[in-house]
C-alpha cells in the first residue's frame, strides 16, 4: 500500500484483507452499505471522523494502519473544503457557554480601534498550547467586534496541525473569492494574489481570522499592508519571525472561570450538582477549555452520572488521561498533533520529561533526563516551547501542564521499553541526589567546596550558588529523595538528608523538611544505624518546633532520639535530644522541666568541645531562664553565646557565626528590655535586625522587629517606630502569620 492510494482504495484493501463483504462490514460497524460503497468508490473522499472511527474499529486495524486511514480521511475533508464553490469564509458560530477571557477581549477591542502607522498592517497574533480554546476565543472576539467591520468578517482554517497545511496561494484564492473577486479575475501567481488581497483590505473595513496557522511562510502573504483591514491569527507556534504584530499569549482559565464554564456546559444539571465536586473536576482539567468541554459533555450525555464519581476516576494519574474523551473529542489527540510536528530528538526528550520529579525544571536537568548535550537540549526545548507543549519563564525554568505531563508519560510508556524507562528514571534520580548532597555540604563545617566534584554535576561557585540551586530545584530533589526511598536506596537517601542539616537553618520555614528528615530517619532504621537514626529524629524534633509547631511530636522524637543515641554511645545526639526536649517543654509552659533538660544538655557538653553545641546550650538555657523570670541569668548565657560567635578560635565556621550573631543580639536585646535597660536594648535589637535583613523571613526576625518598634515608640521616636512596625508586618506576612501581620500593620498606621 503506497501513500499515493486514496482513502477509498485503502479502505477497500483493508476490507478485502479482513475477508468481509460490504454488508458484513456495514453490520459490524453500524455504517450503511451505501455510505461504505460511496467511500470505496471515491464519491465520499473525506467522511466524518465518527464514521471513519466506527469503520476502523470494525476492521480491527493495528495502530499504524488505523492512523493512516484516519489521516487520509482528514486530508480528504481538507481538499473538499478548498474545492467547495460555496465556501465564502463565513465566521463559525460562537459557543453559547463561552466563559472568561475578559482581559483578552479588551485586547481584541484595542486591536480593532488602535490606528496603525502608514503602510503598517494591524495584525493580532493569539498563541497558546493545544486545548486552550484559541479558536473559540478568536471566533467569540470576532463576533463581538463584527459591527465595527461593515466590509465583512472572514474566517479561514489554515489546518496548521495537519500533515498537509493549507498553502498560502489556496487561502488567498478563497479569500479573494469571499471579497468578491470573480474566479476568472484571480491571478494565477501567489504574489499577484497577495498584492490584490492587500489592495482590497487597504480600503475595506474588514476582519480576516486566520485560524490554526503553522508558519511565518504560510501567513506572510495573508497579512495586510496597512489601511482599514485587520487580521487575527491563531496558532500553537510562537511565529517569532513575524514582525510588527500584536501578540496575545493565551493561558489556562482561572479556577472560578473553569468552574463557571463547566457548570455552563452541564446546563440544567448545574443546580443539582455538588459544588465541591464541580470545583474538583475543574481543578483536574487544569484550566484547559477543551478538557472542561470533554468532562462537561460526558456529564451531559450521561444524566445518571455523579460528578463526584467522575472526579474520583480522574484522581488516579494512571488512568486520568484516558478519561478525557467524549465522542470524537480526545485531549490526547490535541496534544498528539503537536507531538507529531516535533523532530525525533525533541520527541524523545519530551517523553523523558515525564521522569523528572517536580512541577518545573531547567535545561541542565532536562539534558540529564534526555541524555543529550546541552546545545541539543536548548534546541529541543525551543521546539517544545514553540509548539506550546512547554511553558518557559524568565527565570530559565520550564513547566509542563499537568495533562501534558501525563501525555508525555503515556508516550514514554508506549514508545520506550521498560528497561529504557527504568534507566532514565534511575539516571535522573541519581543525578539529583548527588547534586543535592553536594550543594547541601557547602553549608556543613568541614565540607564546603568539593575537592573532586563529580564531572557530570553542575559547578557551584559558592554558598550563594548552592543556596540558589537548592531552592529553585526543591521539588525536583525532594521528588528524587522520595523515589529513592521507594526503591530501597537507603544509603543515598540518608546521605542526602544528612547534607540538609545546616542548610535547613537557612530555610527554616521550608515545608519539605518534615518529609526530608522522616525519610532520613527511615533510611537509617533500614540500614540499622542507630546513631544516624537518632540524628535524623533530632532534626525532626527541630522541625516540629518551627511554625506550625507540634511540641508533643517534638518531645516524642527527642525522647526516641535520646534512647537510640544512648544505646549507640552517640553523646552528641543525646545532648541535642535534651536541647530539643527543653525547647518543646518551654513552649508547653513546663518551665522547670525545660530548665532541667537544658541544664542536663549543658553538663554533657563539656566533654564534647564543640562550639556550636556549646552555643546552642547557652541560648537554650537562656530562653528557659528568661521565661522563668530570671532575665539577668539569661543575659549571662547570651553573652557567653555571643563570645563563642565572636571568637575566631572557637572552631565555629565564619558563615555559621555570621548566621547566629544577629539572633544572639536579638536575645540580648530582649533581656536588656526586661531589665529596664531600654537604650541598650534598642542598640542590640537595631544591630540584630539590620544583620537579619538579608536572611529568609522568620519568626525570630519578626519578634525582634516588633520589640524594637515598641521601644522606639516608648522613646518618642514615632517615625522610626512606624517604619519598623511596617517592616515587621512584611516579615509576618512572608511567614504566613496573619494575626501578627494585621497587628503590626495596624500599629504602623496608628502610632501617633
Amino acid at each position: 500500500m503506497t501513500e499515493q492510494l486514496g482513502f477509498g482504495e485503502v479502505l477497500r484493501a483493508h476490507r478485502r484483507a479482513a475477508r468481509l463483504t460490504l454488508e458484513q462490514l456495514a453490520e459490524s460497524s453500524g455504517v450503511g452499505v451505501r455510505t461504505l460503497s460511496d467511500m470505496e468508490r471515491g464519491r465520499s473522499k473525506g467522511p466524518q471522523q465518527g464514521t471513519v472511527t466506527a469503520v476502523v474499529n470494525a476492521l480491527a486495524l493495528d495502530e499504524d494502519a488505523r492512523r493512516h486511514l484516519i489521516e487520509l480521511a482528514r486530508d480528504g475533508r481538507l481538499r473538499d473544503h478548498w474545492a467547495r464553490p460555496s465556501g465564502l469564509c463565513e465566521l463559525p458560530p460562537t459557543v453559547e457557554d463561552f466563559t472568561g477571557r475578559s482581559a483578552e477581549l479588551v485586547w481584541m477591542s484595542q486591536l480593532v480601534y488602535v490606528e496603525s502607522a502608514p503602510g503598517v498592517g494591524m495584525v493580532g497574533l493569539v498563541t497558546g498550547s493545544a486545548g486552550l480554546g484559541k479558536t473559540s476565543f478568536a471566533v467569540r472576539a470576532a463576533h463581538s467586534v463584527r459591527p465595527s467591520f461593515p466590509g465583512g468578517v472572514f474566517f479561514v482554517d489554515l489546518f496548521g496541525m495537519s500533515q498537509r497545511p493549507a498553502a498560502a496561494g489556496d487561502a488567498l484564492r478563497l479569500l479573494l473569492r469571499a471579497l468578491g473577486v470573480a474566479d476568472q479575475n484571480i491571478p494565477g501567481d501567489v504574489q499577484e494574489r497577495a498584492v490584490l488581497y492587500r489592495s482590497l483590505l487597504r480600503d475595506r473595513r474588514a476582519l480576516v481570522v486566520l485560524d490554526n496557522a503553522t508558519s511565518e511562510e504560510q501567513v506572510r502573504p495573508l497579512l495586510p499592508g496597512g489601511g482599514a483591514g485587520r487580521v487575527l491569527i491563531t496558532t500553537r507556534r510562537l511565529l517569532a519571525g513575524l514582525e510588527g504584530v500584536r501578540r496575545l499569549a493565551l493561558g489556562p482559565l482561572s479556577l472560578p472561570d473553569s468552574t463557571t464554564l463547566l457548570a455552563g456546559i452541564v446546563g440544567e444539571r448545574r443546580a443539582s450538582d455538588q459544588e465541591p465536586s464541580m470545583v474538583r473536576l475543574a481543578e483536574l482539567c487544569g484550566g484547559l477549555p477543551l478538557a472542561l468541554r470533554i468532562i462537561g459533555n460526558r456529564l451531559t450525555s450521561r444524566p445518571d452520572w455523579d460528578p463526584a464519581e467522575l472526579a474520583a476516576r480522574l484522581e488516579s494519574e494512571e488512568s486520568r488521561l484516558g478519561q478525557f474523551k467524549a465522542g470524537d473529542l480526545k485531549i490526547a489527540n490535541a496534544f498528539g498533533m503537536s507531538y507529531e510536528q516535533l523532530p525525533s530528538a525533541a520527541r524523545r526528550m519530551f517523553r523523558r520529561l515525564a521522569v523528572i520529579p517536580g512541577r518545573d525544571f531547567d535545561a541542565v536537568l532536562t539534558a540529564v533526563a534526555g541524555g543529550m548535550p546541552i546545545g541539543d537540549t536548548w534546541e529541543a526545548l525551543d521546539d517544545l516551547v514553540d509548539l506550546g507543549l512547554l511553558q518557559d519563564s524568565s527565570a530559565g525554568r520550564y513547566r509542563l501542564h499537568d495533562l501534558v505531563r501525563l501525555f508525555a508519560r503515556d508516550r514514554l510508556q508506549e514508545e520506550e521499553t521498560p528497561a529504557e524507562r527504568e534507566a532514565a528514571t534511575a539516571t535522573v534520580t541519581s543525578w539529583l541526589l548527588r547534586m543535592t548532597t553536594m550543594a547541601g555540604r557547602w553549608f556543613e563545617p568541614g565540607f564546603g567546596r568539593p575537592v573532586q566534584p563529580d564531572p557530570d554535576l553542575t559547578v557551584l561557585a559558592d554558598e550563594r550558588d548552592a543556596d540558589r540551586w537548592l531552592r529553585s530545584h526543591v521539588d525536583n530533589w525532594t521528588g528524587a529523595l522520595r523515589a529513592a526511598a521507594d526503591n530501597g536506596r537507603h544509603a543515598a537517601v540518608l546521605d542526602c538528608a544528612e547534607s540538609m542539616h545546616w542548610f535547613s537553618d537557612r530555610w527554616i520555614h521550608g515545608s519539605h523538611w518534615r518529609e526530608v528528615f522522616t525519610l532520613g530517619a527511615q533510611a537509617a532504621a533500614c540500614l540499622g544505624d542507630l546513631a544516624q537514626q537518632a540524628t535524623q529524629l533530632n532534626y525532626l524534633a527541630w522541625v516540629h518546633g518551627q511554625p506550625p509547631t507540634d511540641h508533643t511530636a517534638a518531645l516524642r522524637c527527642a525522647a526516641e532520639a535520646r534512647d537510640l543515641a544512648t544505646r549507640s554511645g552517640a553523646t552528641e545526639q543525646v545532648v541535642w535530644a535534651y536541647l530539643y526536649a527543653a525547647h518543646a517543654l518551654r513552649l508547653l509552659g513546663r518551665l522547670d522541666e525545660a530548665t532541667e533538660s537544658a541544664a542536663r544538655a549543658t553538663e554533657l557538653t563539656h566533654s564534647l568541645k564543640d562550639a556550636h553545641i556549646a552555643y546552642t546550650c547557652a541560648t537554650n538555657l537562656g530562653l528557659c531562664l528568661r521565661d522563668a523570670g530570671r532575665p539577668a541569668e539569661a543575659l549571662e548565657q547570651y553573652h557567653r553565646a555571643l563570645a563563642l560567635v565572636n571568637d575566631e578560635a572557637s572552631g565555629m565556621t565564619p558563615s555559621i557565626a555570621a548566621h547566629l550573631r544577629p539572633y544572639t543580639l536579638a536575645h540580648i536585646g530582649q533581656c536588656q528590655e526586661l531589665l529596664g535597660r531600654s537604650a541598650e536594648a534598642v542598640a542590640s535589637l537595631s544591630e540584630a535586625t539590620d544583620l537579619m535583613e538579608h536572611f529568609d523571613p522568620n519568626y525570630l526576625q519578626a519578634g525582634a522587629l516588633e520589640r524594637l518598634a515598641v521601644l522606639l515608640a516608648e522613646e518618642g521616636r514615632r517615625d522610626e517606630s512606624r517604619r519598623i512596625y511596617a517592616q515587621a508586618a512584611r516579615v509576618n506576612a512572608a511567614i504566613g502569620d496573619t494575626e501578627a501581620h494585621d497587628r503590626c500593620h495596624s500599629l504602623a498606621t496608628a502610632v501617633p
